[in-house]
């Protein structure tokens, strides 16, 4: 034992947890189960316990992003949920119809939670379902009922409590904030530097100059911050976080020059063919730079994973831009130093995303999202939108797992009263904690699910056989609550053995043990987990990996189609045709359904999900050439002369080819690189006119619609190049 410190293991330890909330989650979860448990032994909690300590549980122990007063208005929402679902499984019970109808509510509900948040939702959606099935036990009684919700409030007050009096001492939320000004600061910069607009050149100057003495003030000022609230220590937080802001430090001198590089180039007669390329990676900057600061502050995988897709998209773009400037003469070696440029900021991307990943405790975790790249302004990045999905169009994967949860969960409580299961409660329970809103999630983890309850359950009623003192059993609930918590995110199998020991403690322990309980229990689970897995593979029996080139290559042939009738129309200067509004619909409505698949395969397991950042970059490409699409559409609606560019006809052509050579690689039949290059170089050889004379509305429309084109081009090139 020489040499062995245990001050210095136990710093050590403390150190290596400290990015992570395990430990942190366990303690405040063992906290808020043992006073509830304590005060009820003692006489001094005169409502049912077991709600209490269920609603402080799940408020305590859930890891709330955002603003404080988010956070706040967060943890009384969850309160007032459990509380109202407390009371309607009591008042529902005697009562199959509003049992059933009950159960399906609260299930559909579940679904409203996961659709308004990936990381809070589920963990409500499962506990609220277990609240009011345990509720239905009983026998109707409002007074009880009453009863039940007060526990609830209580329990979950209990738990704000113990969420809001740490906060003063883990003050992370300001410092990340204060790092996500700097990442919002150099986003703004690249906005400065944007050239598809019509403000003179000494405008933008003052506009860039002034966007870099914000950017270098607001560094220095989040650097002597964290110096100060941090302090040296290598490895922690304050490190992280210090290192992200380096890396927006270094990021901001690459860009300074290649402003400087930029400018020298719009001077010259070679900037017309690249000109063009230079508004999409402005944009896909500005948005990366916006999505660093919102993963900074939420903690969020999934807005993680979104600027890992960004990243692929933006070094797409920058490739683009080098291989376009290496094609053009360069007699003063303004276009190769602008390339050496894009190739260091190429270089420091992966390094940006190491340093942001560091920062965020749980970056390993698989997170299912919408990998749609929306345009990210300032108002998007309150601390509301970084904590909850406020879209109005919900997931139909996310749509189906909600009806799909009701009618199952629903079969559960049938089965429960119409059978007159004293612990009935499990089966509907089982099938929401089996049930996924992905096929692969749910056949992925429904072994470990039942294994683990079925483990759990046996071991718990082998503890209850004990007939143990009260101490003992409360000890024991209160070490399985810790132990479910500290493995949810290391390993859910060990977590789902320990949540069933808790739960059959925590609800059991009142009444006397009997075999025929402990096989009714278990059969419960059972049957409750395989109705899930069946239902998992009846509604969706095949891997979205092989559903989804086939979409996407639909994607790119309606992105065609609206292609070559807006053509049309521009060719001949007439308001959208009804063929060319039917081709947008179709164009929209494939897009949609690319995002839809991408959500579903980013819940399969990690083994089927190879590529899909390759396939969201492709998506959000196509996505844009929509959009680009619809501004030229929107040019037609004001009636103007027709389009008779030579340069329209030329783009229309390659775009139709590269469109039909993209949905041909997409699936197995793919074609050979070499001939997607070359699709590539012909786009990059269109230089449409992007400037026109002062006063002359024709050229103003022409240079207009060249700059439109010019972004499409870029943005196929890219989508060629991924």
């Amino acid at each position: 034992m020489a040499g062995f410190h245990l001050p210095d293991r136990f710093n050590q330890f403390v150190e290596r947890e400290s990015l992570r909330p395990d430990l942190n989650r366990a303690a405040r979860g063992t906290v808020a189960t043992i006073v509830p448990l304590i005060l009820g032994h003692l006489g001094h909690l005169p409502v049912e316990g077991a709600y209490a300590v269920l609603a402080a549980q799940n408020v305590a122990t859930i890891d709330v992003r955002g603003a404080y007063s988010l956070r706040f208005a967060l943890l009384l929402a969850m309160t007032a949920v459990l509380s109202v679902c407390a009371g309607l499984g009591e008042l529902a019970g005697p009562h199959l119809m509003a049992a059933l109808l009950g159960m399906g509510a609260v299930a559909l509900a579940g679904g409203l939670w996961r659709h308004l948040s990936a990381d809070y939702g589920p963990s409500l959606a499962i506990s609220s379902t277990f609240v009011f099935a345990f509720g239905l036990a009983g026998h109707g009684s409002p007074a009880v009922a009453w009863h039940h919700v007060v526990a609830a409030v209580a329990g979950g007050l209990w738990g704000v409590l113990l969420q809001v009096g740490l906060w003063p001492f883990r003050p992370q939320h300001p410092l990340r904030r204060t790092v996500a000004e700097s990442w919002l600061a150099l986003a703004d910069l690249f906005a400065a530097m944007a050239t598809d607009d019509t403000a003179p050149p000494a405008v933008r100057h003052q506009r860039v100059t002034e966007a870099e003495a914000i950017l270098g003030t607001t560094i220095e000022q989040t650097l002597g911050s964290l110096r100060g609230a941090s302090g040296p220590r290598p490895g922690g937080l304050g490190a992280h976080l210090t290192e992200l802001t380096q890396a927006a430090a270094e990021l901001a001198g690459l860009v300074a020059s290649f402003n400087t590089a930029l400018e020298a180039s719009m001077e010259r007669t070679e900037f017309a063919a690249i000109g063009p390329a230079f508004p999409p990676i402005l944009t896909a900057l500005a948005n990366s730079s916006r999505t660093v600061a919102l993963a900074v502050v939420s903690r969020q995988p999934a807005h993680l994973a979104t600027f890992d897709v960004r990243i692929r998209r933006l070094t797409n773009l920058l490739r683009v831009l080098q291989a376009r400037g290496t094609a053009q003469p360069d007699p003063s070696g303004v276009t190769a130093r602008l390339n050496e440029i894009v190739e260091q900021i190429v270089r420091q991307l992966p390094v940006v995303g190491a340093a942001l990943r560091a920062t965020i405790d749980r970056a390993h975790e698989q997170a299912a999202f919408s990998l749609e790249l929306f345009d990210l302004e300032t108002w998007r990045l309150r601390p509301l939108a970084a904590a909850l999905n406020l879209s109005t169009r919900a997931d139909p994967a996310v749509v189906r797992y909600a009806l799909r949860s009701a009618v199952l969960t629903m079969l559960g409580v049938a089965g429960y009263k119409l059978l007159h299961l004293h612990h009935g409660y499990w089966l509907p329970f089982t099938m929401m904690v089996v049930l996924q809103p992905d096929y692969g999630a749910t056949r992925q983890k429904a072994a470990q699910r039942m294994a683990g309850t079925l483990g759990g359950s046996v071991l718990a009623s082998a503890i209850l056989w004990l007939t143990l003192p009260a101490w003992a059993i409360m000890a024991a609930t209160a070490a399985t609550s810790a132990a479910f918590l500290y493995y949810l995110k290391r390993n859910y199998g060990i977590a789902v053995v320990y949540i069933t020991l808790f739960v059959v403690l925590l609800t059991e322990t009142s009444g006397v043990v009997h075999l025929d309980f402990t096989i009714e229990r278990l059969a419960s689970t059972l049957a409750g987990g395989l109705l899930a897995v069946v239902a998992a593979l009846v509604f969706w029996p095949v891997w979205e990996r092989d559903r989804f080139p086939g979409i996407l290559a639909a994607a790119f042939r309606s992105n065609r189609d609206y292609l070559l009738t807006l053509t049309a129309d521009l060719s001949a200067g007439r308001a959208p045709s009804a063929a060319t509004q039917r081709a947008q619909r179709r164009a929209e409505s494939a897009n949609s359904a690319a995002f839809s698949s991408l959500r579903r395969m980013s819940g399969d397991p990690k083994n089927r999900r190879d590529a899909i950042e390759r396939g969201a970059a492709l998506a959000n490409g196509n996505q844009r050439l929509t959009r680009i699409l619809n501004l030229l559409a929107l040019d037609l609606q004001a009636g103007k002369p027709p389009t008779e560019d030579r340069w329209l006809l030329e783009f229309s052509q390659r775009a139709e080819a590269a469109l039909e050579a993209l949905a041909v690689a997409a699936g197995p039949g793919a074609g050979p690189p070499d001939a997607l290059a070359a699709l590539r170089a012909a786009l990059d050889r269109i230089h449409p006119e992007t400037a026109g004379a002062p006063g002359d509305e024709a050229a103003r429309r022409r240079a207009w619609t060249g700059r439109q084109i010019g972004r499409a081009a870029t943005e196929l090139s890219a989508m060629l190049l991924a």
